[in-house]
């Protein structure tokens, strides 16, 4: 545990070889922690592998909490991280809002980066906001209409014409009597729509049911937190400082057919990011854990092994 500022206590991790080349791991969300899995992706004899929950999300602490959880409090985090590990330059790998937060870092501290192995990217843009909460016709809604069903109309039909604030406004209610439905249902609809080939509701567990589970307010909570606020940036930001990065070797994995963060973000990356590898993944969507995306993240980091 890292202290990073009163209340926040910061979970890490490292494993693999001590000498090997540093990797860290920034997970998804805003809010979904780390997994024991996540180590899978790095060949532990030739990488040292840095994996830790961000402000309130996973094993951190306090749970779901929102104190000062900002995108450059998490940047900063990062960088304490390093300079408690000795580390002088790591391989930054994220997917989903890891993704946005490997771009805010590298263009922060693009010194202390070896380069980028991105999935699924996002990039905080209002329009893919929009696309999360969108409502019927729109956004992940339009493909899945069943699981929007069920997120819509969890909210009275009084406040649906604003989802995020509504679910907003729930999610950092004190009370688990509103909290934790809140929770349930909104990570229901993020779990049912992550896949090209959705997980059978009857045998996913609570993950599948839209009941409550572990770790459910940690990612609605700073998810809706974050999208509330933009993300923290500014319009633009993060293609806006590509040229900080750019000359730093970078793979993007996207899944054609992620409904989470949408092709079209990474597209917009890579026309920018021209020494950047875009691998598009034709059979997925935007689980990291599918078939296609798993081996395609796999390659990269065989590929990225003799960097330093």
């Amino acid at each position: 545990m890292l202290d990073v500022g009163t209340p926040h206590k910061m979970y890490w991790e490292q494993s693999g070889n001590a000498k090997g080349v540093p990797v860290v791991f920034l997970h998804g969300g805003p809010g979904a922690g780390t997994a024991p899995a996540y180590r899978r992706f790095f060949d532990p004899a030739a990488y040292r592998i840095i994996l830790f929950d961000q402000r309130g999300a996973g094993r951190s602490t306090p749970e779901a909490d929102l104190t000062d959880n900002t995108t450059a409090n998490l940047i900063a985090d990062i960088e304490k991280l390093r300079e408690h590990l000795g580390i002088e330059r790591w391989i930054v790998f994220g997917g989903s809002w890891g993704s946005t937060l490997a771009l805010a870092y590298g263009q922060s501290h693009p010194e202390r980066c070896i380069g980028f192995i991105l999935r699924g990217v996002f990039l905080f843009s209002d329009d893919e906001i929009a696309w999360f909460v969108g409502g019927d016709g729109e956004g992940m809604g339009r493909f899945f209409p069943e699981a929007y069903r069920s997120f819509s109309q969890f909210i009275p039909e009084a406040e649906r014409g604003d989802l995020l604030s509504a679910y907003h406004a729930r999610l950092i209610d004190p009370d688990p009597t509103v909290h934790k439905p809140a929770a349930a249902a909104w990570c229901a609809y993020e779990n049912a729509c992550s896949r090209l080939i959705p997980n059978d509701p009857k045998a996913g567990g609570a993950k599948g049911t839209g009941q409550y589970y572990s770790g459910a307010l940690s990612m609605a909570r700073i998810e809706a937190h974050y999208m509330m606020n933009r993300g923290f940036l500014k319009p633009n930001h993060l293609l806006d400082g590509v040229g900080a990065i750019e000359h730093l070797p970078a793979v993007i994995v996207q899944g054609r057919y992620d409904m989470v963060c949408p092709i079209a973000s990474a597209d917009r990356l890579a026309r920018i990011w021209t020494g950047a590898q875009y691998r598009v993944v034709p059979d997925a969507g935007h689980s990291s854990m599918e078939p296609g995306i798993r081996a395609a993240l796999v390659k990269a980091t065989e590929d990225f092994k003799h960097y330093r």
